[in-house]
């Protein structure tokens, strides 16, 4: 219910900017978020790489930072394996979508497995190894920024939530707020 309802939001913040209801085109990442002691072993994990105990928040979004789909599972999950269900889901869910984004932790086999299978092109968007300090990536800086957002949620800030669907229900409520602020907003030739 939750989702559908974020979805029809979705769809009328798109349509109000002069974009299709529906996206051609997505960008993938995750995020790893702390757990709270309610979390269960169940659902937790330790992400190496982040050295976090916790979850992790697999998203795609389209080119305007709205979510077309969210995951969530333990921290130990890799990218990779969790991309290939959540891109089959967004896939499904989203007909026209024919492009995602993602950065390097994406590479290998999924790539032709997402063309072979749902008929959407992974592009890799690389950090070039010449390049020291902070660089705004293409296309990558829009689902940071919904990490942003979601971190901004109170609630969001680390994960309390019991079971993984009420985290990713969490999500959702968080980006409809984001939404109603968008829709609510005049639009900038108006004023």
């Amino acid at each position: 219910m939750v989702r559908e309802f974020h979805d029809r939001l979705r769809a009328r913040v798109r349509e109000k900017l002069g974009r299709d209801a529906e996206p051609s085109a997505g960008i993938t990442d995750s995020q790893s978020v702390k757990a709270d002691a309610v979390v269960g072993t169940d659902s937790r994990g330790y992400d190496g790489g982040k050295q976090i105990n916790g979850r992790k928040r697999h998203v795609v979004v389209d080119t305007l930072g709205l979510l077309l789909g969210v995951m969530v599972t333990s921290a130990d999950i890799g990218d990779r394996a969790a991309a290939q269900v959540l891109l089959a889901r967004v896939a499904d869910a989203h007909h026209r979508l024919a492009l995602v984004w993602a950065d390097g932790g994406y590479t290998g086999s999924l790539v032709e497995h997402c063309l072979a299978a749902f008929a959407l092109v992974l592009a890799i968007v690389k950090r070039s190894d010449d390049v020291k300090g902070f660089v705004v990536l293409p296309k990558r800086w829009i689902v940071e920024r919904l990490f942003a957002h979601l971190m901004q949620s109170r609630r969001l800030a680390r994960d309390y939530e019991r079971r993984t669907t009420s985290a990713e229900a969490m999500i959702y409520w968080s980006m409809t707020t984001v939404m109603t602020r968008r829709l609510a907003r005049p639009h900038r030739g108006q004023v």
